[in-house]
């Protein structure tokens, strides 16, 4: 993720949509991959200062306030191309939920945004009702108990995914809930973010790798999908991750089954891809080593958003750096490790494939 430039060269971040310098309305133009300056048009519209084309605001913004994507004039859709994927939003009868949509929408963005900066293909169910890309944001059912005042939860919401659809635990965006469950399944890593990109995997795993040449390379690496999933989920659930995991998975839930080897190493990637843009635009330098900037594609330069580097290994050695320079600013700020995983030669080599996978598509 990279930082933008208002029109009166105020830095501005992915979420903003004011200027504080200014006070401009700012929004996100999704054609162009720039936050942009807005300046309202006779028309009721927006005219974009970086482009001076006209956008209307997403009606999410208007109604809720939890979007800041633009939509141009000539498109009739109400909402933005990230808001045309929800398929349920959570229930805005509950006052906090509105709070809670505003962080998922928030993530959901990110993920967004280094997918189609990477040029992967965003298919919504619009255009494919069976498999297309769409997001449920739903929340554990409270039950009333038949003599108490008590509620207790009826039916729990699994974040997971299915034939395209991602369905995110609204109790993922409340902190307090998803840290408790993240001492519960003694992980060392949760986030709303990290939901979505895992979950991601195994949506272009369905794209990328099922009925393709590649899946005899994806089984070499990540074992056999075809075993039992749910029965590989019990043993998992039941008896832990083997003892050895470290050494042949990035996360001990990879350890599961090859579906979740995939997506848990998918969404490391994407930690990769996205941390390490941050770090170049703000000029990071670890060591004598300067982070890498994407680079160009096609003898293109590229104005906005991160194109895969032509070397993976320049890109982890960057990952490496950067991420144990992270860890340690944490621990003086006294908080857990930004990121807490070792990267064991196999993770490594499953790294790489994805990475291959990725160029194979964006060329």
């Amino acid at each position: 993720m990279k930082t933008f430039q208002c029109h009166c060269g105020n830095n501005l971040h992915f979420e903003n949509n004011q200027c504080f310098s200014c006070s401009r309305m700012v929004g996100y133009l999704p054609d162009e991959s720039q936050l942009s300056a807005l300046e309202p048009s006779a028309d009721g519209n927006w005219l974009a200062l970086l482009n001076n084309q006209t956008y209307r605001l997403c009606k999410n913004n208007v109604d809720y306030n939890v979007c800041n994507w633009m939509v141009s004039v000539d498109n009739q859709h109400p909402l933005c191309v990230s808001c045309r994927l929800n398929h349920i939003i959570p229930n805005l009868s509950e006052a906090q939920n509105l709070t809670l949509w505003y962080r998922v929408e928030l993530a959901k963005r990110r993920l967004l945004y280094t997918l189609y900066s990477l040029k992967l293909p965003v298919v919504s169910r619009e255009q494919d009702p069976s498999r297309g890309m769409g997001f449920e944001f739903l929340q554990d059912e409270a039950v009333g108990g038949e003599f108490s005042n008590e509620l207790t939860v009826g039916h729990s919401i699994a974040t997971g995914h299915n034939s395209g659809m991602i369905t995110i635990n609204l109790l993922e965006a409340e902190h307090g809930s998803r840290i408790e469950m993240r001492d519960k399944m003694n992980e060392r890593y949760r986030t709303l973010l990290g939901h979505f990109r895992h979950e991601s995997g195994h949506y272009y795993w369905d794209f990328l790798i099922k009925g393709t040449d590649r899946i005899n390379s994806f089984r070499e690496l990540f074992g056999d999908e075809r075993l039992d999933y749910q029965q590989s989920l019990k043993s998992y659930y039941d008896q832990g991750p083997p003892t050895f995991w470290r050494d042949i998975w990035i996360s001990a839930y990879a350890s599961t089954h090859a579906w979740e080897d995939w997506a848990e190493t998918w969404a490391h990637y994407l930690h990769m891809v996205d941390t390490v843009e941050t770090a170049h635009d703000f000029g990071f330098r670890i060591h004598g080593h300067d982070v890498s900037p994407p680079v160009i594609i096609d003898n293109t330069q590229m104005s906005s958003g991160y194109c895969t580097p032509a070397s993976f290994d320049e890109l982890f050695d960057d990952w490496c750096r950067l991420s144990v320079a992270l860890n340690a600013l944490n621990r003086s700020m006294g908080m857990d490790d930004a990121y807490p995983f070792v990267i064991s030669n196999t993770s490594l080599n499953k790294l790489r494939y994805i990475h291959q996978v990725v160029t194979e598509i964006s060329h």
